[in-house]
């Protein structure tokens, strides 16, 4: 038995895309200071980005995908234990941790700091760095790769609890089908 349960977890996650979506909403640049986003983003050699000083079109429509993602995966908690846990999170968490850790290694791997050994630094400073015309190079920052970072742990973590409590689910459904018949 985990120490945190699967459904704990979920409603953590959910929790966290709410909180996330607000701050993207109201104040970005508070995502951005924090000492986390600095810590993970410099070890890792990641640029800052101005892009989180004032709220923006984008960083709206962010902000409203996190909120619907938190609320969604709240709602999936209503499911029969059955279907949730052991079907529908059984196979999403599997593939938010493949998509957290393509996410998170495009970031780090692909980044310039990695290939041309040099320090991170804002985009505004050094304008070569997104200017390759591609729209992916603007992932390449510290609160993407932090946030990334977070959810490929968060979703491998779910993973995990989810296979150690599926035994259990299954268990006690067999139990309760047995019991209506007799």
């Amino acid at each position: 038995m985990a120490l945190i349960s699967a459904r704990t977890i979920i409603t953590s996650l959910s929790f966290f895309h709410l909180t996330l979506g607000f701050f993207f909403l109201t104040s970005p640049v508070s995502l951005a200071d924090q000492s986390l986003v600095y810590v993970v983003g410099d070890a890792m050699g990641m640029p800052t980005t101005p892009g989180f000083d004032v709220p923006s079109p984008a960083l709206a429509f962010l902000a409203v995908i996190l909120a619907f993602m938190g609320i969604s995966d709240i709602a999936t908690l209503s499911l029969p234990e059955e279907a949730g846990m052991v079907h529908y999170w059984g196979t999403q968490a599997p593939v938010r941790v493949l998509l957290s850790m393509v996410s998170v290694f495009y970031t780090f791997f692909f980044s310039e700091s990695r290939w041309h050994g040099k320090k991170p630094r804002a985009y505004s400073s050094h304008p070569t760095y997104a200017q390759t015309g591609f729209a992916g190079d603007l992932l390449k920052n510290r609160v993407f790769f932090t946030f990334m970072f977070l959810e490929m742990v968060s979703w491998f973590w779910l993973w995990v609890t989810l296979r150690e409590e599926h035994t259990e689910v299954l268990r006690r459904k067999a139990r309760r089908r047995s019991q209506s018949y007799n």
